[in-house]
């Protein structure tokens, strides 16, 4: 048998799970690329806009032509055209002249800059009384002063969002280069856990809780994750559905196993994490409340983690552990995910030094606007302490603890 607990402190957690290297790259379209993380730099193939396009609606002119214009000592300039969206402007402005342009229209040649139609007054079809100044290059676009060609738009490691998908498709890429999601596979163990769906649930059985629930979260983070069902305390089968989730059909490059961490005498994950091939325990416990039977292992290139059976123990990992292991291995270096914000300590939080303390707390409104974070009380293995919370605050592992009126972080939910 393994050795049981190898207990390590949460800052080496993450400094273990850095030196994981992303997956493999693939190509997807813009459109499907939002939240992914680029796998190389990307460089704009041209420049934005291509030529010199309006940003108002008004008349194209030479700016010189404008000059000392005022609401009490107007200009009058004859219009000479009309600039047609979406063709090439083969017209010219020449001195006195004006030619009319609606917004995203080419400036023809010879104008250097748009008067607003606000400013201008229609006196009949060829003039036009302006009561405005302009200068240069004002209301226009010119070719490259959005983006210029070869000016680099993002870096590796950057997380698309849907306006960086517009900007690649205005410099014409199509398609970009990007880590590919880990897949994971979800399985629930333990004689006393049923489906959720059943109906009357027998005494000593209860209804997965972890299953569901990291399953939903994993997918709203965009994971492709299956949740490959429940399996009794039973080393024999739980050994052939891990091998199932790594290495056969399923072919998942992260397994997280719920239950069957700590110390029980059923508790057979750890010793069949053992058996598996290639297999390295990386550490088993961290030295955090709650979730401390926590174990993270490898076999071969594939990655377990072993969640601990508690549902908020198991959250609370999936949330400070899992997830950030997770966005290294898509490429991310940065916890994108998560939403902070900071608040006032309501009551005084007592904790142990040598252990990392979550604490969940609910957020009301107190002085002066000020945020104050009240911890939410109830058993470790209450499920609805977590629901009834608004997100976490970390009591930092060397610490015995926080004072009232100390200004936190509030991970939130």
């Amino acid at each position: 048998m393994p050795e049981f607990f190898k207990v390590v402190e949460a800052e080496e957690v993450l400094e273990i799970i850095k030196k994981f290297a992303p997956a493999k790259v693939e190509r997807v379209h813009c459109e499907d690329a939002c939240g992914r993380i680029l796998a190389r730099n990307v460089h704009s193939p041209e420049n934005l806009p291509h030529f010199p396009r309006s940003t108002m609606d008004g008349f194209a002119v030479r700016s010189e032509d404008t000059y000392g214009a005022s609401e009490g000592l107007p200009l009058m300039l004859n219009v000479t055209g009309r600039v047609i969206m979406g063709k090439a402007c083969d017209m010219a402005v020449k001195p006195g002249e004006a030619i009319a342009i609606t917004t995203g229209g080419m400036l023809p040649e010879g104008a250097d800059s748009v008067i607003m139609e606000e400013y201008c007054h229609v006196l009949d079809e060829e003039t036009i009384e302006i009561t405005k100044a302009v200068t240069p290059w004002e209301n226009v676009l010119r070719p490259g002063e959005d983006v210029k060609k070869g000016e680099e738009l993002f870096v590796r490691g950057h997380r698309l969002r849907f306006q960086d998908a517009g900007l690649l498709a205005a410099v014409g890429i199509e398609d970009v280069e990007v880590f590919q999601k880990p897949r994971v596979a979800i399985v629930s163990t333990g004689d006393e856990i049923v489906a959720p769906g059943t109906g009357s649930v027998p005494p000593g059985k209860v209804r997965d809780v972890n299953g569901p629930s990291i399953l939903a979260r994993l997918k709203y983070l965009g994971y492709p994750t299956k949740h490959l069902g429940i399996v009794p305390d039973d080393e024999v089968k739980l050994k052939a559905l891990c091998e199932e989730a790594l290495f056969g059909q399923s072919d998942s490059d992260v397994l997280l196993l719920s239950g069957g961490s700590s110390i029980g005498m059923r508790d057979f994950t750890l010793k069949v994490i053992s058996e598996l091939p290639d297999s390295k325990i990386l550490f088993h416990g961290i030295a955090i409340k709650p979730g401390k039977p926590a174990i993270f292992a490898t076999s071969g290139a594939k990655a377990i983690w072993g969640l601990p059976g508690h549902p908020v123990s198991s959250m609370i990992t999936l949330l400070f552990f899992v997830e950030p292991f997770l966005g290294y291995l898509e490429g991310s270096y940065t916890d994108t995910a998560r939403k902070t914000t900071r608040a006032i300590l309501g009551v005084n939080i007592p904790s142990v030094h040598g252990r990392l303390d979550f604490v969940r707390v609910k957020l009301n409104e107190g002085e002066n606007g000020r945020l104050v974070a009240i911890p939410v009380y109830g058993k470790s293995a209450m499920v609805s302490t977590m629901t009834r919370a608004d997100g976490l605050v970390a009591v930092p592992t060397h610490s015995e603890g926080l004072d009232r009126g100390k200004e936190v972080e509030v991970l939130l939910f």
